[in-house]
């Protein structure tokens, strides 16, 4: 998938979980990821946030540190 498609779905998941009462976003989002994301989507993701995580939310970016 394109890197600009990653980064919109996941944020999107983000921004979800972010208008949720608890403070565990990036747990929920890593959770969301894991569920539905397939292995290649979540090795993309890995390695998107390695180099930089560029557009990325940082719920995101901590959710990638959990989840991949």
């Amino acid at each position: 998938m394109s890197p600009e498609k990653m980064v919109r779905m996941a944020n999107q998941i983000a921004t979800f979980f972010k208008t949720q009462p608890r403070e565990d976003a990036p747990a929920r989002v890593a959770a969301h990821i894991s569920d539905f994301w397939d292995p290649r989507m979540r090795d993309q993701l890995r390695d998107y946030v390695d180099q930089g995580g560029d557009g990325l939310d940082d719920v995101v970016v901590k959710a990638a540190r959990l989840t991949c």
